[in-house]
């Protein structure tokens, strides 16, 4: 994975210390990752996601590898909370998926009700399912 610099002009490797480094001044105490424990870091960065599109979209929160899928028309925010180098998030876009890296190592998914969406949220049905 590569980081823009800090002027966008040069690309830098993303070591495994840097990538490290919000994670361990992040970390919830005794390893707690539940919603309450996240939002207790502080620093909330929101973002919202919308689905324009007429299909299933999904998004996909990293580090964590989970998921979340909006119907069109639908939109989630994601928070990001805790310290971070340069930027809260990073975005991709694939067909069907947008992928959102919290640089904080730490986010949460809420509907537009401010409710916390949980990872597989309106999963299709077979989808990542193990044989």
């Amino acid at each position: 994975m590569w980081r823009r610099g800090k002027r966008n002009e040069e690309r830098q490797p993303l070591t495994a210390a840097r990538m490290l480094e919000p994670l361990i001044d992040n970390m919830p105490g005794a390893g707690d990752f539940s919603h309450e424990a996240i939002q207790r870091l502080g620093n909330p960065v929101p973002m919202p996601v919308s689905n324009d599109g007429d299909a299933l979209l999904e998004l996909w929160l990293e580090p964590f590898g989970q998921d979340y899928w909006m119907r069109p028309g639908e939109v989630f925010t994601v928070t990001s909370y805790g310290s971070w180098n340069d930027h809260p998030f990073e975005t991709y876009h694939e067909p069907g998926r947008l992928t959102v890296f919290a640089t904080s190592f730490f986010a949460t998914v809420s509907d537009a009700d401010g409710d916390e969406v949980p990872g597989g949220h309106q999963r299709p049905a077979g989808k990542y399912e193990r044989s």
